[in-house]
């Protein structure tokens, strides 16, 4: 989506770097690696106007740096909204969000990067860090 792309633009543009883990302090978002059961990722959570990002202290580093890129995603696209609040309380369907969320990571994880530079788009995905599941958003 068109208005991602600005998002992420906007964000590098303004603060000099694509970095997820460097956009999140920039912004101040507080970010924590915690030991997390192994089917969760990480998290973001908005509380009392705080924004914090909880990633799994066990993934490996480009894992965690996609990651960073997604809950970042959340901060930025749906700073109100916890995801994990939704889930369990209510019959709202996350999918939206959550694919937002992905799409805002790939694009900032890929910024600048010339496409051309790359033979196939599982080569863009590897060499970035970026799992193969989000090729949809190349």
């Amino acid at each position: 989506m068109i208005w991602i792309k600005n998002k992420v633009e906007q964000l590098t543009k303004t603060y000099k770097t694509n970095d997820p883990f460097e956009l999140a302090a920039a912004m101040n978002i507080q970010l924590y690696q915690w030991d997390l059961h192994s089917e969760i990722m990480g998290f973001y959570k908005y509380i009392r106007r705080n924004r914090f990002i909880f990633i799994n202290s066990n993934l490996v580093d480009e894992d965690k740096k996609f990651t960073c890129s997604h809950e970042l995603g959340h901060a930025v696209l749906h700073p109100k909204v916890n995801t994990t609040f939704l889930r369990a309380n209510t019959f709202y369907s996350i999918d939206k969000i959550e694919r937002e969320a992905n799409e805002f990571a790939v694009n900032l994880l890929l910024y600048n990067k010339n496409m051309q530079d790359y033979e196939t788009k599982f080569d863009v995905l590897r060499e970035n860090g970026i799992p193969y599941e989000m090729e949809r958003f190349l």
